[in-house]
């Protein structure tokens, strides 16, 4: 502040070249403002971020907000603006909404969220609508919302989800057992290296005959 001369104490009832305002007019809001080791008063229409307006018989003041991470508050304990990155919720600023509660990003308040129920057990394993007739499967458990957001926007948590699974019965009852390919290759190798050890076996038999 410049007072020089002629002190500008604007809005101030009784002033101090030294410490700025002291006393304020009615209506106004006496502040302490800091700088260094320095400190000055004045009067203002409304405190500055990081205070709010307290209203006394004696003198209106402007008192610090005691909210962690909060810009502007109402009284000493509700916060009605958190500051950048902060989302407000009942009064008090948070980094993440509570349990509960979602983001909305375009007023960075936290609002009623969707609410989901237990998860169910899981389901039997099947594939392509059976039970049997393969190998692997899939399960799947789900939810439901028991309460819907306050808004629209806010997606709720998925109410379903499936996992792969064995089925217990590989083979349909009554269905054509076929057996796997790799099982077929294992018997046809088998039963050419046999054909091969009775073509041997014949051929020693033959020449040994010759031989006596």
């Amino acid at each position: 502040a410049n007072y020089g001369p002629n002190p500008i104490c604007k809005g101030c009832l009784s002033c101090s070249k030294d410490n700025g305002c002291i006393r304020c007019q009615h209506k106004l809001f006496f502040f302490l403002r800091r700088e260094g080791m320095r400190q000055f008063g004045e009067c203002l229409h409304s405190c500055p971020s990081g205070y709010y307006g307290l209203r006394t018989p004696d003198m209106n003041r402007c008192s610090r907000c005691r909210i962690e991470n909060c810009d502007s508050c109402f009284s000493r304990d509700f916060c009605t603006k958190c500051k950048s990155g902060f989302y407000s919720h009942r009064g008090r600023c948070f980094r993440g909404c509570p349990a509960g509660f979602a983001p909305l990003e375009e007023l960075m308040e936290c609002v009623e969220g969707c609410e989901v129920g237990q998860w169910s057990e899981w389901g039997t394993c099947s594939r392509n609508n059976k039970t049997c007739g393969f190998k692997w499967g899939l399960e799947t458990r789900t939810r439901q919302i028991v309460k819907k957001p306050a808004k629209d926007t806010i997606p709720c948590p998925t109410i379903a989800e499936s996992r792969r699974c064995k089925m217990a019965m590989r083979h349909c009852p009554g269905g054509k057992w076929r057996r796997p390919a790799k099982t077929k290759d294992k018997k046809k190798k088998k039963k050419n290296l046999m054909e091969r050890a009775q073509k041997q076996h014949s051929i020693f038999l033959a020449t040994d005959k010759t031989s006596q």
